[in-house]
């Protein structure tokens, strides 16, 4: 009996976790601005600078820019 309720139990959790995530199951990843797609790339890695975020940040400088504009590579920014 108690191995069916753990059956239930997780078919009914599967189906939540599949209504909430959606049909098809592809979300777009949360650093993306809306409208923006990570395309075919494995790194799933965005564009640089505000206009590839989804919401602005309150302070933007040029420091955060180079910072941004770095990201993935192990390298620091040109501008120090």
């Amino acid at each position: 009996m108690g191995l069916f309720r753990l059956a239930a139990l997780s078919a009914v959790g599967y189906a939540i976790y599949k209504a909430v995530k959606g049909s098809n199951g592809q979300t777009s990843p949360v650093a993306f601005a809306s409208g923006d797609h990570p395309g075919d790339n494995f790194a799933k890695v965005r564009s640089a600078g505000t206009e590839g975020m989804r919401s602005n940040p309150p302070g933007w400088d040029k420091v955060d820019q180079a910072v941004d504009e770095s990201f993935p590579a192990s390298d620091p920014p040109s501008t120090y």
